[in-house]
């Protein structure tokens, strides 16, 4: 049964009224700023009634110091689901938006960075973005370039104008004629195809090619360290932050303690990384506080969006105090996300 089935239509007003009042304010909500704010057509002490129901019922609790009350993680959640009304980004939020990203095309790494930072300050919440994981983009072109007697720099022309650098080391000297014609044989046989579908057949593709000593030499290493040259995954998947100051100024991290947390999980991204993983496939998923698989992000929420151009998966979102505008946010983040796929497109 959802939540709101428990609450009677009174309680669902109060509700509203008690979320929007905290969310403007920080400040736990008390039954006389409710009546005067709302217009809800009943005494003060009605609404107080009403809301000692609501902290009963698990949507509201009372901090000591306070005769107020705050929304608990329910509460939040029937007001995402049923009770708030979408706000569509403003004009200016938009025109910040398009200036911001315009400039970044054909650059992947850009346009998420950008992403993530403009969000991040037309939300006043933390940008969170994750770079498209790699893996399934088709590559165009292998380029080799001798730099040392013992190093080759590998060039990936990735689809989607990716572009990836790495070096591989040869066991002696190769002349540059070799090299020539081992990237001619490499791209004979595997471009057009996916990085993974690469490093499943490499093997069987170059098995017949039949080449002099120094060549097969070289293609053998291709062969042996395939899971190595062509998994470009360690920059990929990645989470790309903005700036935590906007954050650090909300009233929740007023304290060293909150704020040492906080810095701990923007310096440290695995737990983020890990949060933001399954996302890709989601399209709108919005998780608050205890939500959270992980205990360490009960505080929050992570509103996020998945993004899609072709081969290229990823997700754009914002973290922040579970106390956070939900109808401005979500609206933010999809017209972000669907920018982003714009871009990539």
């Amino acid at each position: 049964m959802p939540p709101s089935d428990q609450l009677t239509e009174r309680e669902l007003r109060v509700l509203e009224a008690v979320v929007q009042t905290y969310i403007e304010s920080a400040e736990p909500a008390g039954s006389r700023t409710i009546a005067r704010r709302f217009g809800l057509g009943v005494s003060a002490a009605t609404i107080r009634n009403t809301m000692s129901d609501l902290e009963d019922k698990g949507f509201l609790f009372h901090p000591h110091t306070s005769a107020g009350r705050i929304p608990t993680d329910r509460a939040y959640r029937v007001y995402v689901n049923e009770i708030m009304h979408l706000a569509p980004p403003t004009d200016e939020a938009r025109e910040t938006l398009r200036s911001e990203l315009a400039g970044s095309r054909n650059a992947l790494e850009e346009i998420v960075r950008r992403a993530a930072q403009v969000l991040g300050v037309l939300t006043q919440e933390l940008g969170m973005a994750v770079a498209p994981a790699l893996d399934e983009l088709v590559m165009e072109r292998l380029e080799l370039v001798p730099v040392s007697s013992e190093r080759i720099l590998l060039v990936f022309n990735l689809r989607s104008g990716v572009l990836r650098t790495i070096f591989v080391e040869v066991p002696a000297r190769i002349s540059s004629a070799v090299v020539h014609e081992v990237a001619r044989v490499l791209n004979e046989r595997l471009a057009g195809l996916t990085l993974s579908r690469i490093r499943e057949s490499i093997g069987e593709r170059l098995r017949d090619a039949g080449r002099p000593a120094q060549e097969s030499e070289l293609l053998n290493i291709f062969v042996a360290e395939r899971e190595e040259i062509f998994d470009l995954s360690d920059d990929t998947g990645s989470v790309v932050l903005g700036s935590a100051q906007m954050l650090a100024e909300q009233p929740e991290f007023a304290s060293n303690a909150r704020m040492r947390e906080l810095l701990r999980l923007t310096e440290g991204r695995d737990l983020l990384k890990q949060a933001l993983a399954g996302r890709r496939r989601l399209g709108l998923s919005i998780t608050i506080g205890n939500e959270n698989p992980d205990t360490r992000l009960s505080e929050f929420t992570l509103v996020t969006s998945s993004y899609q151009a072709g081969e290229l998966k990823g997700v754009i979102g914002v973290m922040g105090p579970t106390r956070m505008p939900y109808d401005k946010i979500i609206g933010l983040v999809e017209h972000t996300s669907r920018m982003v796929e714009g871009l990539l497109e």
